[in-house]
């Protein structure tokens, strides 16, 4: 989906002149950035949005975590990662399984194998933001590295990583 269209989705996309608003402003900072950029932007908070509401729920700290991780992987200020997150949330509760491979695809087209690495990372870390990884979390996590075509050895090491918040570890569990 377009900033254009979301502009159109949210009503601020009439022919008068609109009166400034945060979001709208919001809206058209958005809009500018470069296409290829935005993409890469929405699929990545995609497919982290996958991984939030793997377990059919996704909480605050999923949420906050899912922002910080867009602010700071995309270089956005909190209040567009707001509105990223936001949207891919939605797109994620709307379009969820019909959507899931092919955003993940895509993802894995245009992003480098360091770039896929990273989201692995921010994957592992949305998962653990409640102190736990859940086993559907942790199944949609090797659902999303495989279909990215991530190395076993390399997933092993993210799984090391996060070990303490992995199913049957009391450990990392409050």
């Amino acid at each position: 989906m377009s900033f254009q269209a979301i502009r159109e989705f949210l009503g601020l996309g009439g022919s008068s002149a609109p009166e400034p608003t945060p979001l709208r402003d919001l809206i058209e900072t958005l809009d500018r950035l470069d296409p290829a950029r935005a993409r890469y932007l929405a699929r990545f908070a995609y497919l982290l949005g996958r991984v939030a509401h793997a377990d059919r729920h996704i909480s605050a700290d999923e949420t906050r975590a899912m922002e910080a991780l867009v602010v700071r992987e995309g270089s956005l200020s909190p209040d567009q990662a707001t509105v990223v997150v936001g949207l891919a949330r939605t797109s994620n509760l709307l379009f969820g399984g019909t959507a899931d491979y092919q955003v993940a695809r895509e993802f894995g087209e245009e992003a480098s194998y360091e770039e896929k690495m990273a989201l692995g990372r921010c994957l592992f870390a949305v998962a653990s933001s409640d102190h736990q990884i859940s086993m559907p979390e942790e199944a949609e996590i090797h659902r999303i590295l495989n279909q990215l075509r991530i190395l076993p050895h390399d997933l092993t090491k993210l799984r090391v990583e996060h070990g303490q918040y992995l199913p049957g570890r009391a450990s990392g569990r409050t």
